[in-house]
């Protein structure tokens, strides 16, 4: 009764007096090792998904549609499906942050906001394997490296950043609507066409090009082609707008959450 009622009068409002960094480290690393615990295979799983995903679309667009004229089409769609498919893991583990850490978060006081961050984060340890392979066949393909590359850091900041923030407000929301992970699921199957992971840029109607560019995982992907393909640096316009979304959905994120977690343990 004692820790619902701190949690009714304004648990929320007291401060945490442990170090952040050493919390998301451990809750990082916890995350990883839980998903690929039981998995033979382990984070070869983490490669597989894009490269069977990179070789059906290769063949569908390449030998059933010959018409396509892109070239080094299957590091094309690879530039693509790397970054969308850190963010649908994401966003998708991130929504679900919150209920299943259920128990770790009535028995252990902790800023709430970190738990989906966290999980965010540690997508990124899974993410690693996908890049490299990423680079190798962008050098395979003949392109070289050059310091334009040093903008991925960058463009991928941004990426981290504006998923949080997603995070953050389907998670808090999912903790009073169960149903909200499969509105996300849905979500990143109409995000698939959405973005031009299989088509290029140029044939998008004018009309829709800079809404296109709003959409960080968009833009993210136009950056990399820009960098890993093209060897120049992105637009700075794109930048601009990827930045931009990224930060205002971090802030917006925040401010919702710490709205919602109020209630969190009366639901959880």
């Amino acid at each position: 009764m004692s820790a619902a009622k701190s949690e009714r009068t304004g648990w929320s409002r007291t401060r945490w007096s442990g170090d952040y960094l050493f919390l998301l480290h451990n809750l990082v690393l916890r995350d990883f090792r839980i998903r690929y615990r039981n998995m033979s295979l382990g984070v070869f799983w983490s490669l597989l998904n894009p490269m069977v995903m990179m070789g059906v679309l290769w063949f569908v667009f390449t030998k059933i549609f010959p018409s396509n004229r892109i070239p080094n089409f299957a590091v094309f769609v690879l530039c693509g499906l790397v970054p969308y498919s850190f963010f649908t893991v994401a966003w998708l583990n991130g929504t679900t942050s919150l209920v299943d850490s259920a128990t770790f978060l009535k028995r252990v006081p902790v800023p709430r906001e970190v738990i989906p961050i966290s999980s965010v984060l540690s997508n990124c340890v899974q993410i690693a394997p996908q890049l490299g392979l990423l680079f190798t066949f962008v050098l395979l393909a003949g392109k070289g490296v050059g310091w334009q590359w040093l903008w991925l850091i960058f463009v991928w900041a941004c990426q981290i950043v504006f998923v949080s923030g997603l995070a953050l407000i389907s998670s808090g929301l999912n903790v009073y609507v169960r149903d909200i992970r499969y509105v996300v699921e849905s979500a990143n199957v109409v995000l698939f066409w959405l973005v031009p992971i299989f088509y290029d840029f140029s044939i998008i109607s004018e009309q829709y090009r800079d809404l296109y560019q709003y959409n960080p995982v968009a833009a993210l992907v136009l950056a990399s082609r820009h960098i890993l393909l093209d060897g120049v640096a992105p637009p700075a316009s794109l930048l601009l707008k990827l930045a931009g979304s990224s930060v205002f959905m971090l802030l917006l994120g925040l401010a919702l959450f710490r709205r919602l977690q109020s209630k969190f343990y009366n639901h959880l």
